[in-house]
């Protein structure tokens, strides 16, 4: 028992066919603008701080722009995901402030809304976590925090992402909107 236990840690043998440059130039392409666009309107509405400019929001590109057929990148799941965790740290950290249990449990509680709500977004945990762990700049922002700029910054890469990945003949995205 405990030898078949351990063998299920070995993995499974993967074929990976060679990468392909056009795909990986268009999820350049698309991580590029939506960066750019998500850094340019940050200094537009707050020239003194980049507070648009959300840590998780590069995992969210990572999966928009270079894995846009995933069920975790789909529209859906990438603005409900990430707000719902904003909202969900903020209330932790609001309750029980910035220390590891509050961490613990902006995160914990961030993956088990998603899960029962369908808006499982990886970097969810993430926009959860930095509600709890930001800067005294981000705090004062308040339930602020889950719409702008988590829900503005999700809304301006998703429109990104609907118009590169569809530019290129082999991508369709999204695959579904809600």
């Amino acid at each position: 028992m405990v030898k078949q236990y351990l063998s299920k840690m070995k993995g499974a043998p993967v074929s990976r066919p060679a990468p392909n440059w056009r795909d990986a130039l268009w999820s350049w392409l698309g991580a590029f603008l939506g960066m750019a666009g998500v850094g340019w309107l940050s200094t537009q509405a707050t020239q003194a701080h980049p507070l648009l400019m959300v840590g998780s929001f590069g995992a969210t590109s990572v999966l928009l722009y270079a894995a846009p057929e995933s069920p975790l990148a789909q529209p859906r799941n990438v603005l409900g995901g990430n707000v719902l965790s904003a909202l969900c740290g903020f209330v932790t950290w609001s309750l029980l402030g910035d220390g590891w249990i509050a961490a613990a449990v902006a995160v914990s509680t961030a993956i088990l809304l998603m899960q029962l709500t369908h808006t499982l977004h990886p970097p969810g945990g993430a926009t959860a976590l930095i509600a709890v762990i930001g800067s005294g700049e981000l705090h004062q922002l308040g339930w602020i925090y889950a719409f702008f700029p988590v829900g503005l910054g999700c809304i301006l890469m998703l429109s990104v992402a609907v118009v590169i990945n569809n530019l290129a003949r082999h991508r369709r995205y999204p695959q579904h909107w809600w």
